[in-house]
């Protein structure tokens, strides 16, 4: 068995980092090409990164999901491909591969309609140079990346309760793991102590209709713990009054949110306590209980928590600026505000996992085209310049970064 030994260190220590024991973190395997018995393979793979790749356009058609619009495909043919697909956690194509995605339907041979699509794939020009891409990150971080595909694989399921839960915990997990600790230790910060004015998160109310606004606008709406406790409370006020029929969620300043805010992390009480602490107060379990009735907004950058918590609403609508990431995974970290459980139900688990991986930006045309995002709309559709002024929500003070 090979034994994998990450390039990192960990600085005012003399004993070696901690080593990854086992074989490879990375799996890749040819879709196109691959046996019966080597896909089988594949389902004992817990401990590893496994990247499916499908390198020939008319093999999407031979596995059942096609080009064109709209593609027809025997429920039998999907099944297969669903289950190839399934054993992977990224399954990655040629950029030339045209499709539609709006358009992609296949056709059961039992109901006989027409179903949407699954869509595991991501399109990329260079599939060898991803493959070199993902296979850098996972062998950095084969503890994180890891522990991502497991989450994912271990969802969706039908209660986001249980899928958070599961997500905090290994959340928690990498809190005391060797490659946060050598995060900590080597990270640059600015800090901003001091720059944040007034509350965090503002109300306002018009008849039927609650306005929430993040307002940390001079750290583009860094997603603190303060930040997190009046999310949960405002949306606690409307889960408590029916009267409130319609949420608008917003950011303000140039940025929705740039995710959680640097100067907490490594600051809680520990990572058993941090994870009681998120199973108490949990705004992406409150947002999905009145999810029916938020329309978030989104502009600028939205990175981690500004991804994660409006993949629950109801409606996501964005400016063309709008650009997305889920750097976690170069923290030693997975998505921890609802993200593991958020995205897959919008974009399924494949395409969580690139994004988590990669961490690359995700374009609003390509999140309109993904399902990420619902709308994309001009800038002056999402100014709150012309609202009432919004008022604080009362609160005790927020805890250490969880």
């Amino acid at each position: 068995m090979d034994t994998y030994f990450p390039d990192q260190t960990q600085d005012g220590q003399d004993t070696p980092p901690a080593r990854w024991l086992g074989p490879d973190p990375l799996t890749v395997v040819d879709l196109s090409d691959s046996s019966k018995e080597e896909l089988n393979r594949l389902e004992v793979l817990n401990a590893s990164v496994v990247v499916g790749v499908i390198d020939k356009i008319e093999d999407l058609t031979r596995l059942g999901w096609g080009c064109g619009e709209p593609f027809r495909a025997s429920g039998h043919r999907v099944s297969k491909a669903l289950r190839w697909a399934g054993l992977c956690d990224v399954v990655l194509v040629p950029q030339e591969v045209a499709i539609d995605e709006r358009a992609l339907v296949y056709t059961s041979e039992h109901a006989g309609a027409a179903l949407p699509a699954y869509r595991p794939w991501v399109a990329v020009a260079d599939i060898d140079g991803e493959l070199d891409r993902i296979a850098d990150r996972v062998r950095s971080f084969p503890f994180a990346a890891v522990t991502l595909v497991q989450v994912l694989r271990a969802g969706p399921s039908a209660d986001i309760a249980r899928d958070l839960l599961v997500e905090s915990l290994a959340y928690s997990t990498l809190q005391a793991g060797p490659e946060h600790s050598s995060w900590l230790s080597n990270r640059g910060l600015t800090h901003h102590t001091g720059l944040d004015e007034g509350q965090p998160v503002l109300l306002h109310r018009q008849g039927s209709v609650l306005t929430v606004t993040l307002e940390r606008p001079r750290v583009k709406n860094a997603y603190s713990a303060a930040m997190r406790d009046r999310l949960h409370e405002a949306l606690h006020l409307a889960m408590a009054d029916p009267t409130v029929e319609d949420i608008q969620l917003f950011g303000s300043g140039t940025d929705f949110c740039s995710g959680g805010d640097l100067e907490e992390f490594g600051t809680g009480p520990g990572p058993c306590v941090c994870h009681m602490v998120r199973s108490m107060c949990s705004p992406a379990l409150d947002m999905a209980s009145v999810s029916a009735r938020v329309t978030v907004h989104l502009h600028g950058a939205c990175v981690g928590a500004g991804i994660e918590l409006p993949a629950l609403a109801g409606r996501v609508f964005a400016t063309a600026d709008t650009r997305i990431r889920l750097p976690e995974i170069t923290m030693g970290l997975i998505p921890g505000a609802g993200g593991t459980a958020s995205l897959p139900r919008r974009i399924g688990r494949h395409r969580t996992a690139w994004l988590a991986l990669t961490g690359d930006w995700l374009s609003a045309p390509t999140a309109l085209s993904w399902g990420l995002i619902d709308a994309v709309e001009p800038v002056d559709r999402f100014s709150t310049t012309a609202q009432a002024r919004p008022r604080p929500i009362c609160s005790h003070s927020g805890n250490s970064r969880t």
